[in-house]
């Protein structure tokens, strides 16, 4: 039995295949070693994926692909925690990144865009990615991701800077102040997760003019600042992975369309496909 995972900053897939044939899924929340601890991932699981725990003396093989698994010692954190619910599997953990390549590019050369919570890049060879200077996180990254959408509605919002009907409406649904954002951005918590938030009421004013403007903003800032760093970017097949990608996929089209961008696949969730990439490999 095969256990796969694509985990994000907001929630992680998991795929189970059992020994018939059949694929249970399963959904925890995100697990990024950059934020939780070895303890609290264990706790998580406890409490969320019980039922998946319940075949842990028949897996024989768990693949984690994660948000914050860049550098061996966020590999430990995961790979630590897993082994503590699941001490009889073979564990794999790698990037978030490799897992989209996998998923998009199988085992051509391509770059893969992860527009999610947060975003990210890299350039798959066909065997191996190659991480960039990008994936800086929220505060300093994010161009285009979840948290750069709900830094600019907040911060239009606080500056009066958002037209008025729409910070009625976003007034009404959120009930914000200075306070209650500082305190969530700052002294709680996964604030990245907390911005990303906000692009529901993105989507919820997306024929507006001022949404528009915005989505067009953020999303050139990440072809500018991530897909164009490649000097030769419009020889490869640029691949989307990610719900900012897919919910907001026409905008993304046009905006890519503008810059001579080559669209390759723009899924929302990777697992599936991730899957059937580890289990074609495995025959």
């Amino acid at each position: 039995m095969i256990l796969v995972a694509d985990s994000g900053s907001s929630k992680t897939d998991w795929l189970l295949t059992l020994k018939d044939g059949e694929v249970k899924q399963f959904r925890t929340a995100g697990l990024n070693p950059y934020f939780l601890s070895e303890k609290e991932i264990v706790k998580i699981l406890q409490e969320q994926a019980a039922d998946m725990i319940a075949f842990a003396a028949d897996i024989d093989e768990i693949y984690f692909f994660g948000a914050g698994c860049s550098s061996p010692d966020r590999h430990e954190i995961v790979t630590n925690a897993l082994s503590q619910l699941f001490s009889k599997s073979y564990i794999s953990v790698d990037s978030d990144l490799l897992g989209c390549a996998y998923a998009t590019c199988g085992h051509e050369k391509g770059l893969c865009c992860v527009l999610g919570t947060g975003s990210n890049i890299s350039f798959f060879d066909g065997a191996e990615i190659h991480s960039g200077k990008h994936g800086l996180g929220f505060v300093l990254g994010d161009e285009g991701a979840g948290t750069w959408f709900g830094k600019a509605l907040i911060t239009d919002f606080l500056y009066g800077n958002m037209p008025h009907d729409i910070s009625i409406k976003f007034a009404e649904a959120y009930q914000l102040d200075k306070e209650k954002v500082i305190k969530y951005v700052y002294q709680t918590p996964n604030a990245n997760s907390y911005l990303a938030t906000f692009t529901k009421f993105l989507s919820g004013i997306r024929q507006t003019d001022y949404a528009q403007n915005l989505l067009h903003k953020g999303l050139l800032e990440f072809i500018e600042t991530n897909i164009k760093s490649y000097p030769q970017y419009h020889r490869y097949k640029c691949h989307f992975v990610g719900s900012i990608a897919y919910v907001f996929t026409d905008e993304l089209t046009e905006v890519c369309k503008a810059n001579d961008i080559h669209i390759g696949k723009i899924i929302k969730q990777p697992i599936h496909d991730l899957l059937a990439f580890i289990l074609s490999r495995e025959n």
